[in-house]
């Protein structure tokens, strides 16, 4: 299942998609599913 707003990206080739719209098909590219994308941690700020 695909979420409104998250990043995903293929291991295969490094492709990147932004969801844009939520659906109940998993995103898949190279023959695989497509691996959701972690964001990035902030610096600390100590």
């Amino acid at each position: 299942m695909s979420q409104l707003g998250k990043r995903y990206r293929c291991e295969e080739c490094g492709t990147e998609m932004l969801c844009t719209k939520a659906g109940e098909e998993d995103l898949s590219c190279c023959d695989k599913e497509m691996q959701l994308q972690e964001p990035k941690p902030l610096p600390s700020s100590d």
